[in-house]
């Protein structure tokens, strides 16, 4: 009797037990994708860099530490009151920058006194008013100059690019399923690459602490480069 029940309830069981197993087993063998391609395709446009940043520095020094900063503070004063009326968003924004104050040293290694610098920073998209800027804000000399794509330019760019790359990577997924005898694909998976590079020396200038003097009325000579924006669209298709 004991025998006949369990012959009777054997096969119930085991069918129970591959049901429960099943779904796991094939998650962790999975069945292989067949028929799958890597594909890639990219747009690229060059774009003239719109965004010139002008670092204008001050350089102090003093006996004292408060000294060079009390120098540093009111020659900031200065330069921001003769731009801030000249500030326009997007075209012309300004911020300070960086503030440093250290110790000069001896060959003794004594303390002798104390130098400092302070920055300002203008940039935008009107070139002409910010080169201008840069060459009449009294106190402030150049340090340092260099072109850029905006961010909005970018976006704006790399949003007509990254339409035309998508376009060319379905072009590209549809011809390779016709060359292959099949009808058509879908996707599985795909990735969007954003990127870039600059195709000319931006222009900048880069002036040693000594060679640095104040410019006043001098205006600033500037020239933009170019910047080449690339999209790309990456990923893999099923051929159906």
């Amino acid at each position: 009797m004991t025998a006949y029940r369990m012959m009777n309830w054997a096969p119930a069981a085991l069918l129970a037990l591959l049901a429960t197993t099943a779904p796991a087993a094939m998650a962790l063998n999975p069945t292989p994708a067949h028929h799958v391609v890597q594909l890639s395709a990219s747009a690229e446009q060059e774009a003239v860099q719109d965004w010139l940043t002008v670092v204008l520095t001050h350089r102090a020094q003093a006996a004292n530490p408060a000294a060079v900063q009390r120098q540093l503070q009111a020659a900031l004063d200065q330069a921001l009151r003769h731009i801030r009326p000249r500030v326009q968003a997007g075209e012309l924004e300004m911020h300070t920058g960086g503030v440093t104050v250290q110790p000069r040293y001896s060959h003794e290694g004594q303390i002798v006194g104390w130098h400092g610098q302070a920055e300002l920073i203008v940039q935008g998209r009107g070139v002409a008013r910010i080169a201008a800027t840069a060459g009449d804000t009294p106190g402030m000399a150049v340090s340092s100059m260099a072109f850029s794509l905006s961010r909005h330019a970018r976006q704006a760019l790399e949003a007509q690019i990254r339409s035309e790359a998508i376009g060319r990577f379905r072009q590209t997924a549809q011809q390779v399923a016709r060359d292959f005898g099949f009808a058509g694909y879908t996707l599985r998976e795909v990735s969007v690459t954003e990127g870039g590079q600059e195709l000319a020396v931006r222009a900048r200038v880069m002036m040693a602490a000594g060679a640095q003097t104040a410019m006043t009325d001098t205006p600033v000579s500037v020239e933009p480069g170019k910047t080449l924006v690339q999209v790309t669209v990456a990923g893999s298709v099923q051929l159906q």
